[in-house]
């Protein structure tokens, strides 16, 4: 009764046709899918953010604020997206709600703006953290040459795709360990800013509230980088299909994660704000390295591997979902229709080899704080319309089977975030960028309406999924193996 009530839902006139779609195995566990929330949300933002949080709210109190209404703003868009996922249990996230609920064309420019903005923007900006903490013990004392930094991101980039193409159990080992590794470094400068309490140097929380900006744009900016390290929330909606029980792993794994992040980014923020006065960490390119010099001395360098590695990992969980987006816009005839199979492993490989052409183009202009406002706006216009999409069919479609739900209200109070997210950076400060990044994501409507729509030069297309099939081993995408 699920399947047939999710097919009225794709198919109002019950039409779906007669192929079956190709789907991925269902390999990943509880412990999977926690590692893979955890280890993506965990990664290059807690590392590189804080001072810009700060800096752009301007005290010490409010930047712990800011971070303590990201966790809730992403614990609660986290629980509406487990609804989500197990009414419409389909991967691709956004792009399957959007196709399911707004339509077609909504649904294909939220694609063409994530295969060409989001995913490549956010794959940059956490291949640049994890560069800067690579070469830092080398260059200590002064700033390392963009080229090197650059080089060292574009490695990163290569390997993990590789990887990600090659294996999706090599992936999911990746993200386990790693995961474990970083909760373990954000404990250790927990504990270490816990252990300068107690010794009594509370001396940088004094007046924590003066001077605080509460400007409208600089409190969106402030949303904007505190959220680009909560980014990754969603991560298990983007794979649904292989997630192992996904009405009971899914809100289960969103809030034993969020939950286990949260309360590790207010921790560590307390912990630099102990350690370090805010001109030090404002003024700090690498915090977790000056944090680690002032309470490990010589042994300092260990938070700058520390650091790498959780943004390795969470670049590995990056790949691992951004890919299944291509995948299911190509199920669907939005993109080249194709999936790989590499030793009888399923994994997207064209879908992963494409980012990654797009995020090492999107590497040679790449400046960290504009990828992440341009991402972070790009993105939350689009979690906007996907909460949308939840309400509408909370209001016109209760008859479907829901086997989590949450209260009205939460779409509703996520969405007014959501909205303001989107408005904020633009109403005290409006800045021209803004403008093109949305005309940039409405001119994907000029690629559908010829291409999809109305299949303008459809051989082409076919030869080109040919030429793929043939030279990747892959599987047509309406075939099931």
């Amino acid at each position: 009764a699920h399947r047939q009530t999710l097919i009225m839902l794709k198919n109002p006139a019950g039409k779906f046709g007669d192929k079956q779609k190709l789907n991925l195995r269902r390999e990943v566990g509880i412990i999977g899918a926690v590692s893979f929330i955890a280890g993506t949300m965990i990664g290059s933002g807690i590392f590189m953010s804080p001072q810009y949080v700060l800096s752009t709210v301007g005290s010490p109190g409010a930047s712990v604020v800011i971070w303590a209404c990201c966790g809730l703003i992403a614990m609660l868009g986290g629980l509406c997206y487990a609804e989500l996922g197990t009414v419409i249990p389909e991967s691709g996230a956004e792009y399957i709600y959007m196709l399911r609920t707004a339509g077609k064309v909504v649904a294909f420019m939220f694609v063409f703006s994530f295969i060409l903005v989001m995913r490549p923007a956010s794959v940059t900006g956490i291949a640049l953290s994890i560069a800067e903490y690579v070469v830092a013990p080398f260059y200590e004392g002064c700033t390392p040459p963009p080229l090197v930094v650059k080089c060292v991101a574009a490695g990163s980039i290569i390997v993990l795709a590789i990887i990600n193409c090659v294996s999706v159990r090599w992936a999911t080992a990746i993200q386990v360990v790693s995961t474990v590794a970083k909760v373990l470094a954000l404990a250790l400068i927990a504990l270490g800013g816990v252990v300068m309490l107690f010794q009594g140097n509370t001396q940088n929380f004094d007046n924590s509230f003066e001077g605080t900006n509460l400007g409208v744009s600089s409190i969106g900016i402030a949303f904007y980088q505190g959220l680009w390290s909560y980014d990754g929330w969603n991560t298990l909606n983007f794979l649904t299909e292989e997630l192992k029980h996904p009405e009971v792993n899914l809100p289960r794994a969103i809030l034993i994660a969020i939950s286990l992040v949260t309360g590790l980014y207010l921790l560590v923020n307390v912990s630099y704000l102990t350690v370090m006065t805010p001109r030090e960490l404002m003024t700090s390119s690498a915090v977790a390295v000056t944090w680690g010099n002032k309470v490990l001395g010589s042994w300092g360098w260990i938070m700058s591997v520390a650091a790498a590695l959780s943004a390795f990992g969470s670049l590995n969980g990056t790949f691992f979902s951004g890919g299944r987006v291509c995948f299911v816009a190509a199920r669907e005839g939005h993109m080249v229709r194709v999936s790989v199979r590499y030793k009888c492993v399923l994994t997207p490989s064209p879908a992963l080899i494409f980012t990654t052409v797009v995020s090492l183009l999107v590497l040679i202009p790449g400046d960290f704080q504009s990828i992440v406002n341009f991402f972070s706006f790009t993105a939350w216009f689009f979690y906007a319309i996907t909460l949308a999409g939840l309400l509408y069919l909370k209001i016109k479609k209760p008859e479907l089977p829901r086997p989590y739900r949450v209260p009205i209200i939460l779409p509703i109070l996520v969405l007014i975030a959501a909205i303001f997210l989107v408005l904020a950076p633009i109403v005290d400060d409006p800045q021209i960028e803004y403008l093109y990044v949305t005309l940039f994501m409405f001119s994907g409507v000029l690629i559908y309406i010829p291409f999809i729509h109305y299949k303008l030069l459809p051989g082409l297309l076919t030869k080109l999924t040919v030429v793929l099939q043939l030279f990747l081993e892959v599987a047509p995408a309406d075939k099931n193996l």
